[in-house]
């Protein structure tokens, strides 16, 4: 379930009491959401009344490169363009061909290996029978600003070194890459021009289409019981990942309150052939799990879900 996220005023963790303002429109400013935060979901759709508990919070997850490895946490901010957790914001940087067109495991499942991690004001990027590579966590301001096309559309990203892209291109070993990273002060994408679903004040870095993925156990659960090789939840990656509800009940949540985070049901996710590379190999099956998704469409309404952000 991609979700536009609005600001709020406290921290959570706590079951929220029943309110009755709901905002759809992603705002700038921050709210914390923690595991073990009480979902609930407005009882009657498009009328003010009382809430109803649909699930807990039972993971988060940050991918701070697109495509790359996620960082569990227990704890993240939900800003206008998703999570972030420290200097770790999700899907703020991008691996890039050398004429700036975005890369994902689409093209290179090994991406799914690499992963980034902050500590202080140092970045590491990390991957198997690979020497880490340590990068500031702020990019030098002399690096080249490149032109960068996410989805044909236009953005900028701040080049991350010679180094990074010597690491990277080393790793994959097919071509050359670069990495760069989206800085505040550039321009964010407008997710109206992507999925005309979205409000045109919808905004995002290098994510797909919406800043978060909603995803409950249950659906996994539901897939995996039709599957031979069982999927993970990282196949999907979701943002946040939902315990205690039923199956595919994520589809009927149009609105939905954690704590004073609020979250609204924009579109579901497509089904995408990265959900066939093993998050743990980095090897693409291009099969399962989307031929049991296309046999029986996830579930009785035959949606296109679950999908994923890359």
């Amino acid at each position: 379930m991609g979700a536009a996220g609005s600001s709020a005023l406290a921290r959570l963790g706590l079951p929220a009491p029943p309110r009755s303002r709901w905002l759809g429109v992603a705002a700038l400013g921050l709210a914390a959401v923690a595991l073990g935060a009480v979902a609930w979901r407005r009882a009657r759709p498009r009328r003010r009344g009382r809430l109803q508990q649909v699930g807990t919070v039972a993971q988060l997850w940050i991918y701070p490169v697109k495509s790359c490895r996620g960082v569990p946490v227990s704890a993240a901010e939900c800003t206008a363009m998703g999570l972030r957790s420290g200097h770790l914001r999700d899907r703020f940087w991008l691996v890039t061909s050398e004429d700036g067109n975005m890369v994902t495991a689409r093209q290179e499942p090994r991406l799914v290996l690499i992963s980034l991690t902050c500590e202080g004001d140092t970045l590491t990027l990390s991957a198997p029978y690979t020497k880490d590579l340590l990068l500031p966590i702020k990019t030098p301001p002399t690096n080249a600003v490149h032109k960068c096309r996410v989805h044909s559309l236009e953005i900028e990203g701040r080049d991350c070194g010679e180094e990074a892209a010597q690491w990277i291109t080393s790793f994959l070993k097919t071509r050359p890459y670069r990495l760069v990273h989206f800085e505040p002060h550039m321009r964010p994408r407008n997710s109206h021009q992507i999925k005309d679903v979205f409000r045109p004040t919808d905004q995002i870095a290098y994510p797909d289409a919406s800043p978060f993925l909603i995803f409950s156990e249950a659906s996994l659960a539901d897939l995996n019981s039709r599957l031979e090789k069982k999927v993970k939840a990282t196949n999907f990656r979701p943002n946040i990942v939902i315990s205690g509800c039923g199956v595919y009940a994520e589809d009927s949540w149009h609105e939905l309150l954690i704590g004073d985070v609020e979250l609204k049901r924009v579109m579901a996710c497509s089904r995408c052939i990265l959900t066939t590379v093993d998050p743990d190999t980095g090897i693409m099956d291009r099969k399962e799990p989307l031929e049991t998704l296309k046999r029986t469409g996830g579930h009785k309404s035959g949606r296109e879900r679950p999908g994923c952000m890359t």
